[in-house]
């Protein structure tokens, strides 16, 4: 039985030792010049391409051995529109987050892209991953982010005849009427 002393965490340091600093971001080939790199606290690679770049950036990162998309999700910034984002890149109100993994390679880039929310729309990843289907339709469903070239951009959790996208920041708040039986009497 352990008492927790021979205890490792998955990078191979103990319980309270200070995780070393992360690398810098590697190069990656192929990347128009303008794609703006930067590092997350975490060490991940993060990219920050135009709205325009959005599919060239992604095609290229699928040529150069990131063949899943792990994630892909919408963000509404609408109340936080101060945040820190890399010299170069403006914020809008909306930002589309996309994962991708190299298996091989052993490594994860992440895209983030900003979307004005007076013209919420963004080239689909469907074409290069198929499995951006149904998270580019949940990003559609949820905040209005509509994706051009996707298949079949419908309501994947809404009802069809639902108004308006709930995870945006000025969606209003709606009540469900809760309705209580009468308690029950003595027994």
């Amino acid at each position: 039985m352990s008492d927790g002393t021979d205890v490792t965490l998955p990078g191979g340091e103990a319980p309270g030792e200070a995780v070393p600093p992360a690398e810098p971001p590697q190069e990656l080939a192929g990347l128009p010049p303008d794609v703006v790199s930067a590092a997350s606290g975490t060490g991940q690679q993060v990219l920050f391409p135009t709205r325009g770049r959005y599919h060239a950036v992604a095609a290229a990162l699928r040529d150069g051995g990131f063949e899943l998309l792990s994630d892909l999700c919408g963000v509404d910034y609408l109340t936080h529109p101060g945040r820190t984002l890399p010299e170069g890149v403006a914020p809008e109100r909306f930002e589309v987050s996309a994962v991708l993994l190299s298996v091989q390679q052993r490594r994860r880039v992440r895209i983030r892209v900003q979307v004005p929310g007076d013209d919420p729309v963004l080239q689909s990843l469907w074409d290069l991953y198929p499995g951006a289907e149904a998270m580019e339709r949940e990003a559609f469903d949820m905040f209005g982010i509509r994706f051009e070239g996707h298949p079949d951009l419908t309501r994947i959790l809404m009802p069809e005849d639902w108004e308006g996208h709930p995870l945006r920041k000025d969606y209003g708040v709606g009540r469900v009427p809760v309705q209580f039986k009468e308690a029950p009497g003595p027994r």
